[in-house]
């Protein structure tokens, strides 16, 4: 089958070992986003199957509308809102989801929250540059960590939080809360008692309709000007703005941030990179070795499935019939 893998942008996938699936493939990756789906539609106009990495490129009608011969979609991970599914189901083109683990992305977002309390990067910045013990730091023992979304990664980042001393204060819809409480945990009474608490507060959140812009800038502006806020999830869960707005009036004092609503960056000149009091990383959530085996691998299985006539994990099962 003609194989499209999509926004490779580190060239690793030839580096994996489940690589070795498609050998029977004929394959083409491409390293670079295309944003515009004329010019991404010529280049893949005889892929059968694309495979999306996560969510780095839309699929949206226009873009299938231009693709008639492609037959399948494999997903790395689940698919979100990146993924008209009507859409592919309209145009008769399959899509299979993959699996994923909470283990990077919660590993990531308490190596931000660790770092961003520390300020480990300025002071690693300021030694760089000839500076010696430039700022000082707080640890994470006897903080309140609050954690906004109580599923998989969220109990992983509790549970990381308790083993370092920390108190642990949850948020979301009245399931997460349950659980969490059942679990010996405490839920905030409010949304406004979280923010007004929490030293710090990691968002682990999916997006849809109902979270789209969930955390307002009046959420944010009661935060402590010595807190500090995680994103690993996505950035649109923030009102539009919202963030640099109150990151500049001083609360919340601190951020680490993984996700924007724009990827990839390559403009040095992005606002949030140049702020002293916030961290940035390129979306390494999902960005390690293992998870790539597992996401990647999964995906392909998902093609040779599919190939052979016995495809599996399929989201619109119906178009097949």
């Amino acid at each position: 089958m003609q194989i499209a893998i999509l926004d490779d942008y580190q060239e690793a996938v030839k580096t994996l070992n489940c690589y070795g699936l498609l050998k029977d493939h004929d394959v083409l990756i491409l390293n670079e986003t295309e944003k515009d789906p004329d010019v991404l539609a010529e280049k893949i106009k005889n892929a059968e199957v694309l495979v999306l990495i996560r969510e780095r490129t839309a699929i949206t009608e226009s873009l299938l509308s231009r693709l008639p011969n492609l037959k399948m979609i494999s997903q790395t991970g689940k698919i979100s809102n990146h993924l008209d599914l009507e859409a592919c189901s309209k145009y008769k083109v399959v899509v299979a989801e993959g699996v994923g683990s909470p283990i990077a992305p919660a590993e990531l977002t308490w190596i931000l929250i660790m770092n961003g309390l520390r300020q480990i990067p300025n002071a690693i910045e300021g030694m760089k540059n000839g500076h010696w013990q430039t700022n000082i730091g707080t640890t994470v023992y006897g903080k309140t960590i609050g954690i906004w979304g109580y599923g998989k990664i969220g109990k992983m980042i509790a549970g990381y939080a308790k083993a370092f001393g920390a108190k642990v204060l949850i948020w979301g819809s009245e399931k997460s809360r349950a659980n969490a409480i059942e679990d010996g945990l405490e839920a905030a009474e409010s949304k406004t008692a979280f923010f007004k608490t929490a030293d710090v507060i990691s968002l682990h959140l999916r997006l849809n309709e109902a979270t789209f812009g969930i955390v307002k800038e009046t959420d944010l502006s009661q935060m402590k000007t010595s807190a500090l806020l995680v994103n690993t999830s996505r950035a649109e869960l923030i009102e539009d703005g919202a963030l640099l707005q109150c990151l500049k009036a001083g609360r919340p004092g601190f951020a680490g941030l993984d996700v924007y609503e724009t990827e990839p960056i390559y403009n040095t000149d992005f606002e949030l990179l140049k702020m002293p009091n916030v961290i940035c990383t390129p979306h390494l959530g999902y960005v390690e070795q293992n998870s790539y085996e597992l996401y990647f691998g999964k995906a392909f299985e998902n093609i040779i499935n599919y190939a052979t006539g016995n495809p599996t994990n399929l989201a619109n099962p119906e178009t097949l019939r």
